[in-house]
């Protein structure tokens, strides 16, 4: 940490479910909790923790009131947007301290020294297919606004939804619906440094609007390496892991750790 000031933890796709449900034979609260495990012993002094959605399967009350649970007591702040498993109006009802836009959506800017973290709320039910991810006028005009005035590469953005084409066609077919406008606004922007991601359960680095673009893996099931596979619900049983973004004078930089699946 001699170059860098700060850490910032990221973990995408938890897939809660609810109590004695599996998925792929995983149990996913206890392979998140051995990531939260795993984080708290090695990196305490991070200064928060920061969900990128999929927090849940299914979107009930009762699968966020269990992740409420494994979020008790930690060493950090917990920041959270959601997903395409999530559920807004549920995750609001046991979350209602979250911070949300004027109009409901799941989505804050997180200042750590010089630099922000914007979360962005990519849940959308109304398009086709059903899971992709969406940024409707208002997200976007909501980001415009939030990046006005911000330092060049000052700025990451986390989202669920990648804003670039990722080689699975079963997760390209529930992308980003409107990749090319939000790609668009932070090609114009020089605030704009790097974008997180997940969905994909899988460890990629990209491009989006010329920027970096790193999607994480998740803490529970992640996604084989199949590339003409139309099907956007394969699983397979690797370690989880989760993200360490270390931020300082120089550029950030992305690190992953690998958790060890003894669950």
């Amino acid at each position: 940490m001699r170059d860098f000031e700060h850490k910032l933890i990221f973990m995408t796709d938890i897939h809660i479910t609810s109590r004695g449900n599996k998925i792929i034979g995983l149990d996913p609260i206890k392979r998140f909790s051995l990531c939260l495990a795993h984080a708290a012993k090695n990196h305490p002094d991070a200064v928060g923790l920061i969900l990128v959605g999929d927090l849940t399967h299914d979107g009930t009350q009762e699968q966020y009131e269990i992740l409420k649970s494994a979020l008790f007591d930690l060493p950090w702040p917990v920041h959270m947007t959601i997903g395409n498993h999530d559920l807004r109006k549920n995750f609001q009802k046991v979350f209602p301290e979250e911070p949300t836009d004027k109009k409901g959506f799941i989505q804050q800017s997180v200042v750590v020294g010089d630099n922000t973290i914007i979360l962005m709320d990519t849940n959308d039910t109304t398009i086709e297919p059903y899971h992709g991810g969406n940024l409707c006028e208002h997200r976007l005009n909501w980001l415009e606004a939030e990046l006005k005035n911000k330092p060049a590469q000052s700025v990451i953005i986390a989202m669920h939804h990648p804003p670039l084409i990722t080689g699975f066609p079963g997760m390209d077919n529930i992308g980003l619906h409107n990749r090319n406008h939000f790609n668009q606004i932070t090609k114009n922007n020089s605030a704009v440094y790097m974008v997180i991601a997940g969905h994909v359960h899988r460890t990629i680095i990209g491009a989006s609007g010329g920027k970096p673009c790193a999607i994480l893996k998740s803490p529970c099931h992640q996604m084989p390496l199949e590339l003409n596979e139309e099907n956007s619900s394969l699983s397979i049983d690797e370690p989880g892991a989760y993200g360490l973004l270390l931020i300082g004078q120089n550029n950030p930089v992305l690190l992953t750790e690998d958790v060890g699946s003894e669950v």
